[in-house]
């Protein structure tokens, strides 16, 4: 049986692309890093306007995932 191929209907946030929903990211991928801690960047992404539920394609988490390492790095560097 050949499978239907799942609708575009999610839109990254970002770059406003539309992706399929199983390509999904948040920045609840982060929470299971050890350092820094989710409630960090919970603040840091707030910061930003994006909340924990906001959808991203992975080009654009690739993106958001530097932008949050160089932070972090920054505030531990100026601690």
């Amino acid at each position: 049986m050949a499978q239907k191929k799942q609708a575009k209907n999610a839109q990254c946030k970002r770059c406003l692309n539309k992706f399929m929903e199983k390509e999904i990211y948040t920045i609840q991928q982060f929470q299971y890093r050890k350092s820094p801690t989710y409630d960090w960047t919970k603040k840091f992404f707030a910061a930003l306007g994006i909340g924990e539920w906001d959808s991203f394609c992975e080009s654009c988490m690739l993106y958001h995932g530097k932008t949050y390492h160089d932070a972090w790095l920054a505030s531990v560097k100026n601690k």
